[in-house]
């Protein structure tokens, strides 16, 4: 019988999301296809250094240490858009980092996203516009790794830490809506009207009662993932966040109601792995302290376009 992936929690990140590979990309941008894949030849054995998604991927394979071989509770694997005779150089820096990554996909320039329900996947992380939006259109919880400063690639420790942003990440963009439309007076009273009624589940719902069932396989004291809320909300529109998440039955270990002060300090303490969130304005901030990824909403982004 096959590798079974059902009842893991499996992460896909592209080759741009794991590894710092800006240059190349840079080459690929200016020079075209074919001057790509030669440079990625003829630098095969070159140093790739630690990309944006790296600090998340790495801890997240360290849960895999707590259980018996044959029990492995996290995979990882690559979907890339390069080719497989310029894999090796990706290979290589697996290797060098001692990354227990075995599953990959090369697509030669094709959409990955048709890829990620047969191998299972949870969360897709890439640097890939096209890749994250029809992976979210596809039901897969999907997001944009932004570049960041080198000092937030190395670990902090051996626990995952996981942020999220709440409306248009974890629930359904609908009252963020309302507010670019209509303002914050709406929005409340919109809020106020609704209060009893959950929240929609958005396109990182799925994510967080995976993550949520496999914390439950530890004590709440011992758990090596640890996740938080940081959201722009204030009382007393949090009241239907809290209501929403119980009904979901989800653990949420921390949560910051900032009633729409900046994020990035909080989310520097927390120590976040990685941060998801659909707004530029706290994503530019964020980037510089915490490895972050913008959860892309068609809907928001034609908003503020047509502004």
């Amino acid at each position: 019988m096959g590798y079974n992936l059902e009842n893991k929690l499996v992460v896909a990140v592209s080759s741009r999301a794991l590894f710092d590979l800006e240059r190349e990309n840079s080459v690929f941008e200016e020079q075209g296809l074919d001057a790509y894949y030669q440079y990625q030849l003829e630098h095969e054995n070159d140093e790739v250094t630690k990309g944006t998604g790296f600090r998340l991927v790495e801890n997240l394979l360290k849960i895999n240490r707590l259980f018996p071989k044959e029990e492995r509770q996290v995979e990882v694997l690559i979907l890339s858009r390069n080719n497989a005779a310029t894999s090796l150089r990706i290979t290589n820096a697996i290797n060098k980092y001692d990354l227990e990554i075995v599953r990959s996909g090369w697509t030669s320039g094709q959409d990955i996203s048709k890829y990620l329900k047969p191998f299972k996947v949870d969360l897709f992380l890439s640097a890939n516009d096209e890749d994250v939006l029809n992976a979210l259109e596809n039901g897969v919880a999907a997001a944009k790794i932004l570049p960041a400063s080198s000092n937030v690639h190395a670990s902090q420790g051996d626990q995952v830490r996981i942020a999220f942003d709440g409306d248009a990440v974890l629930f359904s963009e609908e009252s963020e809506l309302i507010y670019k439309e209509k303002g914050l007076e709406a929005f409340l009273e919109h809020e106020k009207q609704n209060r009893y009624n959950p929240l929609g589940q958005g396109p990182f719902a799925k994510f967080l009662l995976t993550l949520a069932r496999l914390q439950e396989k530890f004590p709440d004291n011992g758990s090596p993932i640890r996740t938080a809320l940081v959201t722009a909300r204030s009382a007393p529109s949090h009241e239907r966040v809290i209501k929403t998440l119980n009904l979901w039955g989800v653990r949420i270990d921390e949560a910051f109601f900032l009633g729409g002060s900046e994020k990035f300090e909080v989310l520097q303490a927390f120590g976040a792995d990685i941060f998801f969130d659909d707004q530029d304005a706290h994503l530019n901030l964020s980037s510089n302290v915490v490895p972050s990824a913008k959860v892309i909403s068609k809907k928001i982004e034609s908003f503020s376009r047509g502004k």
